[in-house]
């Protein structure tokens, strides 16, 4: 044991002797860094790595770790027409990533849920995959859509952060202890998720370097025994104090719990640029190809190049061979196109118009998009040459002064045409000058223009959807979720949730109706369609619309079940506007009844 990590026992044990109160990490930290400071001054500070504790728990963890248990059963196609909702192009990354994550989780639900004599092959081929392409072509926004999907925890971390020794105090098996704690402590959680390293293709050794990148190489080393399978200690290794918490543990229960997380069935996903590689591949081809042979040449797509890449590419490039031996999958993502990059503006999930709307929404100004606008931002973007990172610096550089300017103003709606992009400071004079009417007569036509491409979306998309919405979305509902994406800043998804939400609560005010007041009532379709409408127009709230369904029809239901016997009562859309009227009706039909009942000798 060190002598520091001994002298700090050593003066725990005094203290545990007189005090039978544990105090918190914080308070420990604090005890440690006053005892440092007093021993070696200042030259001497603590750097505790993150202890996992219950108040430290992620809130995507606390999530996660109500449904402990992983129910996999996604096909790789499924999944591939999600991610086609968010994503523009990378046909073939999609389809590789999908189809491996897909097969590696149903491959653990499959030997988890039986008992396969394939449990006992030995050794475990894990489908570590690595992402390659140019920065901006959504490499991460891929898979954070694919984790959020299938709903297992995930970390990511850029490779820049390690060395050899660690990075701030740790060292890579940091990555296994983030994870177990955004799957809010579970380690039965954690052993399924995914760790994504970004940039990796920095720890590559130097090609230029006389002798080996001990610096590079040492992290590639350290990377290997977490890739393919190991045991990782949760207690971080002579920090004091874990050292503490697991003396006051030994305290409480007598026993030594040693907590290890395997990483057996962890995926581990790295990306990087690579922006040397294609030289590297293009002369092993070229020297391959022998007389009449077709040979790549300069002027084919880097893309088409880099789909050609072998393990011994990426050895030359720096990489150990047992580095590149475990990450057998291989994705190559496509650089975008300026007409990629409108197409990406254009999508209703995007995060990059989404984003710029909250900023706007938190003044107050709800903020649309011409088509045009949104070419000549995509064309911008294109010209600083960083894929769909260039988007937001396009949109930024184009609209901070309005961002400034309007929220001082009684502007609340704010059309971005191709003049808005072209002349902002003209653009500005004339929305302060121009007739408000005038300035939303634009922003309405912008607004119908966006519900039509929404509404586009959704029956386009219809079949890409789950059984509950395909149900759910008829021609009606399909205008009225539009709508209500046309009237909030969500997602397409989202908004498609919200209304099927709304829906079933009032189904639910149906039977509370029976169980509150006796009366049996059915909502008709229009009826519904119609309170829905109300709902995204008027924000009508389902308890809002009970009050005024007791109101208007307890009463009058009551006396018509009293008089006639009937006690099943279907409600339309004409019902709710002129309620009085469908009463006077049931009144009448319900005498009429009893009349020829009575005429004919029933009752």
């Amino acid at each position: 044991m060190p002598l520091l990590a001994f002298s700090i026992w050593h003066d725990y044990s005094n203290f545990m002797i007189k005090n039978e109160k544990m105090p918190s990490p914080k308070e420990l930290e604090k005890e440690i860094g006053d005892f440092l400071s007093k021993k070696f001054g200042g030259s001497v500070k603590i750097m505790s790595p993150a202890v996992l504790q219950p108040d430290d728990i992620s809130e995507k963890g606390r999530e996660l770790k109500k449904n402990k248990e992983i129910n996999f059963d996604l096909m790789p196609e499924e999944l591939i027409s999600y991610l086609n909702n968010y994503i523009i192009k990378q046909d073939n990354a999609k389809a590789v990533l999908a189809t491996k994550i897909c097969t590696h989780f149903n491959k653990i639900q499959f030997l988890k849920s039986s008992a396969s004599e394939l449990s006992e092959i030995a050794g475990n081929i894990k489908n570590n995959v690595l992402m390659i392409g140019p920065t901006g072509v959504g490499k991460t926004f891929m898979i954070k859509l694919i984790a959020k999907k299938i709903g297992v925890p995930f970390i990511k971390a850029d490779a820049t952060k390690f060395s050899e020794t660690g990075y701030v105090g740790g060292d890579v098996e940091d990555l296994v202890r983030d994870l177990v704690r955004e799957a809010g402590d579970d380690i039965e959680l954690a052993q399924h998720g995914i760790i994504y390293v970004d940039e990796v293709d920095k720890i590559a050794a130097s090609r230029n370097l006389i002798g080996a990148d001990v610096s590079r190489t040492g992290v590639q080393r350290a990377l290997l025994k977490p890739m393919e399978e190991t045991e990782v200690d949760l207690k971080v290794p002579h920090d004091p104090i874990s050292m503490i918490q697991e003396i006051e543990m030994f305290r409480k229960t007598g026993e030594r719990k040693k907590r290890v997380v395997n990483t057996k069935n962890i995926l581990f996903i790295m990306s990087g640029a690579f922006g040397d590689l294609t030289d590297i591949i293009k002369k092993r081809t070229i020297n391959q190809k022998i007389g009449f042979g077709a040979q790549i040449t300069d002027s084919d797509k880097d893309s088409d190049i880099l789909i050609n890449v072998k393990s011994e590419d990426l050895v030359k490039f720096g990489f150990e061979s047992e580095f590149v031996g475990r990450l057998p999958v291989k994705a190559v993502f496509e650089r975008l196109t300026e007409k990629d990059l409108y197409q990406i503006l254009k999508s209703p999930n995007n995060p990059i118009i989404l984003s710029k709307k909250f900023d706007f929404s938190a003044y107050g100004i709800d903020i649309k998009f011409e088509h045009q606008a949104l070419a000549l931002l995509a064309k911008n973007a294109f010209e600083e040459n960083t894929g769909a990172r260039g988007l937001v610096s396009a949109i930024e550089n184009a609209l901070i002064l309005f961002e400034k300017k309007l929220p001082s103003t009684n502007i609340k709606n704010f059309p971005v045409t191709s003049f808005v992009i072209k002349n902002p400071e003209k653009s500005i004079e004339a929305l302060l000058s121009r007739d408000e009417n005038k300035i939303n007569s634009g922003f309405d036509e912008i607004a119908q223009c966006e519900k039509k491409n929404i509404k586009k979306y959704l029956f386009s998309n219809k079949e890409n959807l789950s059984v509950k919405y395909i149900k759910f979305l008829t021609d009606k509902r399909i205008d009225i979720v539009a709508a209500y994406y046309t009237k909030h800043v969500v997602e397409v998804e989202t908004a498609l949730k919200r209304i099927k939400t709304y829906c079933d609560e009032l189904k639910e005010i149906e039977l509370y109706f029976y169980k509150t007041h006796d009366i049996n009532i059915v909502l008709e379709e229009d009826a519904v369609d119609y309170i829905l409408d109300q709902f995204v127009e008027l924000n009508v709230q389902a308890k809002d619309f009970y009050k005024k369904l007791t109101n208007d029809f307890e009463m009058g239901l009551k006396l018509i079940r009293d008089k006639t016997g009937q006690n099943r009562f279907f409600i339309t859309k004409d019902a709710i506007i002129d309620t009085e009227s469908y009463l006077n009706k049931l009144v009448k039909n319900g005498l009429t009844k009893t009349a020829e009942k009575q005429k004919n000798g029933i009752i």
